[in-house]
């Protein structure tokens, strides 16, 4: 079982969308504290919440269909550079700083290429010691 969490937990980004749950939770939070905590409220608790939820939704899509993880990644690091205007300097810093770094990795994250099979008659090279012009493969862009 943990081998298939294992599987699972690398096969999309799920750092990067642990981030964004935590950050879209914070803001949520913040705005249901007690009075006491807060600064002041006013406006600012609709606008948390909202922004709270759709950063929570986008860390689950990233989570379960990883092929979103682009548009994911750029509205949750919308939503969080509008929250540290919209939602009490985006959850004391706190919410933005996490949804920031939560989109950016969604964003970033590639899934791991599959091991191609070796040709006949080719030479074993492994990818770390070969340089491109050695018979190994020649790294491919995106």
């Amino acid at each position: 079982m943990l081998l298939t969490w294992r599987r699972w937990r690398r096969a999309r980004p799920f750092w990067g969308g642990l981030a964004a749950v935590l950050a879209g939770a914070e803001l949520c939070a913040i705005p249901l504290a007690p009075l006491k905590i807060m600064l002041q409220q006013g406006i600012a608790g609709i606008p948390s919440v909202l922004m709270g939820l759709v950063m929570i939704v986008m860390g689950l899509s990233a989570w379960f269909t990883p092929h979103y993880r682009g548009l994911a990644g750029v509205l949750t690091v919308l939503c969080a550079a509008a929250a540290l205007v919209m939602s009490n300097l985006g959850g004391f810093l706190i919410g933005t700083v996490l949804g920031i770094l939560g989109g950016s990795m969604m964003f970033a994250w590639q899934p791991a290429p599959d091991a191609a099979p070796a040709e006949p008659g080719a030479p074993a090279a492994s990818g770390a010691d070969a340089e491109p012009g050695d018979g190994a493969p020649a790294p491919s862009g995106p």
